[in-house]
């Protein structure tokens, strides 16, 4: 059938304007932090079941696992949008997917602001994680290695000194503390001693009863929150490539999922235009 003069061509039909790169290049993005997600609820869920029940109950804001298992589901919800909606060509599950991770990218930026201007605030809050941590130093192993790693690595002890560890129910200095870790500090709250094959954990023993002067011949006085603030001011550069390595992929997720979106848009438009053409008798 002739065409009407004027009018223009329609591309073929093998013509598309989604870009298999961008769609795949999505789907592999987002099919590795799925994978990673599932490793880290699977590590998370693995951790909270190998605890006692009422030491799990006891410490549920600081626990590592419920942390873990907590980011793992929301990465895998959020990358199986990513995932089916770029395999599909599904523009509803792209934009959820692109919106929730400029939500992601929004409250980070949010919270790293607002950690520099209310630097008191963050640093009170911390203090309070600190100490409720303190306080359930022995409910939870993952907790325990946790606080020993952090007073080794940075040489401390204690929130804002070594006193802080009579707010353990086990280390109070208590005249009614049938505890033999009374007035003591963990083990790792110890100077290290060289050449030394075995672990003295009995090393703290009474060191809440002694003065910062005699106590600092054996053990850390120092609190961590001033080495851990002390760190980060060191390490403002580290921290800001660590920083900038979690938006990168945030902000390659956003972009390559708009750009599919506005692809897979120009293809519907492309469909429309040819089912009209096809339906135009002067076509």
């Amino acid at each position: 059938m002739a065409r009407r003069p004027g009018a223009p061509a329609a591309y073929g039909e093998e013509f598309t304007f989604v870009s298999p790169l961008v769609k795949y290049l999505l789907f592999f993005f987002n099919m590795l932090f799925w994978v990673i997600s599932m490793v880290m609820v699977a590590v998370g869920v693995y951790a909270r079941l190998m605890k006692h029940a009422e030491a799990a109950l006891a410490c549920l804001a600081v626990d590592p696992a419920i942390l873990l298992i907590v980011v793992g589901v929301l990465m895998f919800l959020l990358t199986f949008c990513g995932c089916i909606g770029s395999l599909r060509e599904n523009i509803c599950l792209l934009q959820t997917f692109s919106l929730c991770l400029t939500i992601v990218f929004l409250l980070q930026l949010a919270a790293g602001i607002l950690g520099f201007v209310f630097s008191d605030k963050a640093r009170g809050k911390v203090s309070e994680i600190i100490n409720n941590a303190i306080v359930h130093y022995r409910d939870d192993l993952d907790l325990q290695n946790l606080i020993d790693f952090g007073q080794k690595k940075f040489s401390c002890c204690g929130g804002n000194s070594y006193k802080d560890w009579s707010q353990n129910m086990y280390f109070n200095c208590s005249e009614d503390n049938p505890s033999r870790e009374r007035c003591s500090v963990p083990y790792s709250c110890c100077l290290p001693t060289p050449n030394q094959a075995v672990i003295n954990t009995m090393c703290g023993q009474g060191m809440q009863a002694l003065d910062y002067l005699e106590a600092s011949k054996v053990i850390y006085t120092n609190g961590c929150i001033d080495k851990l603030v002390n760190w980060i001011h060191s390490n403002l550069f580290l921290l800001g490539g660590v920083a900038l390595g979690l938006a990168i992929p945030q902000l390659v997720g956003i972009l390559l999922s708009q750009i599919l979106v506005n692809q897979i848009k120009d293809q519907i438009k492309l469909q429309l235009y040819n089912q009209q053409h096809r339906a135009d008798p002067w076509y």
